[in-house]
């Protein structure tokens, strides 16, 4: 007879569903990648843990249906297979719609935002939405097929490989909590599934015996690996991390973004230190790359927004060289103008001046070559004068904005580009800032509008007829400059000189610049401001929720590069002078290579930059570099390795508190059982014991008592014929027993305790 009935008890049923391993695997690998696909905008921070949690609940909810499923495909292949047909049409139609919801009002595909890194593009809910389901079901598909139907560890590791890859192409750091769960999940989940897939030619004797020495491997392993000395190594990681984290790719799809992308937050810029080159410059000075400008700022979401001004086209179908009009030549066009022609400079006061006493600044030349692909937009140096020559042989688009880009092509990797630039020193010549200083006046347009009718006059084209070739080239450049000017100022005075209106920064510019009259001078004071005010430039700080420029300049006084030259523009314009926000890269780090390359500076992902630029009266469009300061915030980040060292040591320490539980539980329990059963009555004591025997044995409860005796007498060479008596006769013969026969039932559990001991002692030393 036995002492249990055959049937399936609840615990099965929690183990299989509630408990499941393959399940909770698949919950974590879910949420890793959807933490990585999170919002993070700050009005969600307080909720964004529960976010997560929701994806995992979520999962887990599907999982188990799915699950239960998958068990009735195995059983029902036909029926199950069409039923699992359209369960997968019904998820497709799901992520389909959760598509088309999102590409409302967005300005990129789905496929695109997937592939695109989620710091250069807006959070997107429901493309999120369609990312969870997406992964959901493809995660459950796989790792339940090679868990629970075709047991493969070489599939399941491509598999846990996903979320690191996810997180890799883009050079960002999974959160060490996920690292820890999904890499301890993975190699209990191949033990585990390797058990459940034993088969005739492959068993896994004694389940229970594997899993406590995989404990006793993996916390010797920690405990060596962890108190090992590591050597330090210096080494060019470059080509390894570009391998594993994908960053070509990356660079490419942000690149092509910058070609029609309409707003701009200032994500890009944080925890932003990808050590990888985008460009190697040509160039006797460092400067600013300009790739997009922004015209328009929403206070409430704290972007900037391309306006028509940004988009406006003055050139279309361009052969090289290409000159670009508006970066510093109006002093000397005006000067000339007034030195030609007297009504002119009589009319606005310039007789004092003197046009051969200005000093001209050589055009310099900078070359550069691309490391990897490029987006539409040729990366445009500071105070750009031509385009003079590429790689490429397209035709090219010019926009008032400055900047340059093939219409139909996208540039590629090792692409060149050279261009003529002017130095910024102009205004170091003492004569030359009193000069333009001249123009910072209201009556600026009036001017510019004067000086392009004189160089379209007659008396003009006939002085031009007298000249050089050189130098009708140079006269000719002028006047094209006087006319950009003229054509775009009065739309600069229109659109970019809007701050919103905010009484605190208008108060703040006028302070700032109070007794100042140049615009180069008040632009000047205002760069200044944050450095000697100490604010606070950190790649890893975070907004909190509603947070604007206007927080950035009076309260937290931290941030990047995006906030500061978000605030010097907005300022300016407060201030009167016409500016615009642009992002693109700063050229300062010394090329350290091979010299026969003849490259000056090495460009970096992480010197993406956002910086403003200013119209000067006088001069034209110059940039500006605010985000200076000798108290940056250095924190030193640690590094993921140094993060998972430490984590490491928790679970180590955890690992061998689990360890010593398991070496000494036996005995404790052992102990335990025996101080119970002297509370419990004879009756109740002798069932316990025989049950604790059945346990320590491994004995299913089919085997009778006597069965079990023999096993027991098999096994050590202890006879538990006494208890097995008692057993039968209290549960079968209805009998109480007494406290006699209750202590001689105990002092066979402990022989058979101690024999059973000493027996697995003995087994280990054979093996």
């Amino acid at each position: 007879m036995t002492i249990t009935k055959n049937k399936i008890s609840w615990k099965d049923v929690i183990e299989k569903t509630v408990f499941d391993p393959v399940l909770l695997y698949t919950v974590a690998v879910v949420m890793s990648i959807m933490y990585h696909y999170r919002d993070n905008s700050e009005e969600i921070t307080s909720i964004r843990d529960k976010i997560e949690i929701g994806y995992g609940i979520l999962t887990f909810i599907i999982g188990w249906a799915v699950f239960r499923l998958f068990d009735f495909v195995k059983k029902h292949k036909l029926i199950g297979g069409l039923l699992l047909i359209i369960t997968y049409i019904l998820f497709g139609a799901a992520a389909d719609k959760a598509m088309s919801k999102g590409r409302d009002g967005y300005p990129i595909s789905w496929g695109l935002w997937f592939m695109s890194p989620q710091d250069s593009v807006d959070y997107n809910k429901w493309y999120t939405v369609a990312m969870f389901i997406l992964f959901c079901i493809f995660m459950l598909s796989v790792i339940y097929y090679f868990n629970r139907v075709r047991y493969r560890i070489l599939m399941n590791f491509l598999i846990f490989l996903i979320p690191f890859a996810i997180y890799g192409k883009e050079y960002v750091k999974m959160p060490i909590g996920y690292i820890m769960i999904l890499s301890v999940g993975y190699i209990l989940l191949m033990i585990y599934s390797r058990q459940i897939c034993s088969t005739d030619k492959k068993i896994t004797v004694d389940h229970k015996e594997v899993w406590k020495s995989v404990t006793v491997y993996a916390v010797l392993f920690a405990l060596f690996a962890t108190l090992t000395p590591k050597p330090k190594i210096e080494a060019d990681r470059t080509a390894l991390e570009t391998l594993v984290s994908a960053d070509a790719f990356t660079d490419r799809l942000n690149a092509m973004l910058n070609a029609f992308r309409d707003t701009a937050g200032g994500n890009q810029f944080r925890n932003n230190s990808s050590n990888l080159p985008v460009y190697y410059v040509r160039s006797k000075d460092p400067m600013h790359l300009k790739t997009t400008t922004f015209s328009k700022y929403d206070y409430e979401n704290d972007s900037w927004r391309a306006s028509m001004l940004d988009k406006s086209i003055y050139a279309k179908n361009q052969e090289f060289p290409i000159n670009i009009y508006g970066n510093g030549h109006m002093t000397e066009a005006l000067l000339l103008a007034a030195k030609l022609d007297s009504g002119f400079a009589q009319k606005y006061g310039l007789e004092d001046l003197d046009y051969s006493e200005l000093t001209l600044t050589k055009e310099r030349e900078a070359k550069i070559y691309t490391v990897m692909r490029g987006g539409k937009i040729a990366p445009m140096p500071q105070s750009v004068q031509s385009y003079t020559d590429s790689s490429t042989d397209e035709k090219m688009t010019c926009l008032d904005s400055g900047l340059v880009y093939m219409e139909f092509e996208f540039y590629k990797d090792n692409e060149t580009y050279t261009f003529n630039y002017i130095p910024d020193v102009f205004f170091t010549y003492d004569y030359n800032a009193k000069a333009a200083a001249r123009f910072s006046e209201d009556d600026y347009a009036d001017i510019v509008s004067d000086a392009e009718a004189f160089y379209e006059s007659d008396a003009f084209l006939r002085y031009r007829e007298t000249q050089s070739d050189e130098a009708k080239d140079y006269l000719d450049r002028l006047a094209k400059e006087v006319a950009f000017s003229d054509k775009n100022y009065e739309k600069y005075q229109d659109e970019l000189l809007d701050y919103g209106d905010s009484k605190r920064i208008y108060e703040l510019a006028q302070s700032i610049t109070q007794g100042l009259e140049t615009d180069y001078e008040k632009a000047k004071a205002l760069e200044y401001y944050f450095y000697e005010n100490n604010y606070v430039y950190d790649l890893e700080y975070r907004k909190k929720m509603g947070e604007n420029v206007e927080n950035f300049i009076f309260d937290s006084k931290t941030g990047v590069c995006y906030e500061y030259a978000t605030a010097m523009t907005l300022l300016a314009r407060a201030a009167g002078i016409p500016a615009r926000y642009c992002e693109g890269y700063s050229v300062q780090e010394a090329f350290e290579g091979d010299e026969s390359w003849n490259v000056d500076y090495t460009v970096w992902l992480k010197d993406a930059h956002g910086f403003p630029e200013l119209y000067i009266r006088g001069f034209g469009w110059m940039d500006f570099e605010p985000t200076m300061t000798d108290q940056l915030e250095v924190v030193e980040r640690e590094s993921t390795t140094s993060l998972l060292s430490k984590a490491g040591i928790i679970l180590l320490i955890a690992a061998v508190i689990a360890l010593l539980f398991i070496l000494v539980s036996p005995a404790l329990i052992h102990k335990l059982f025996l101080m119970i059963c002297r509370k419990r009555s004879p009756n109740d004591t002798v069932r316990g014991i025989i049950k604790r025997i059945y346990k320590l044995h491994g004995l299913n409860g089919k085997k009778t008592t006597h069965e079990a005796s023999e096993y027991v007498q098999s096994y050590s060479g202890a006879d538990m014929n006494t208890a097995a008596d008692l057993f039968d006769k209290a549960v079968y013969g209805g009998a109480e027993l007494d406290e006699n026969e209750k202590q001689t039932a105990i002092d066979v559990y402990v022989k058979v305790y101690e024999a059973y001991k000493e027996a697995r002692k003995n087994r280990r030393k054979k093996a």
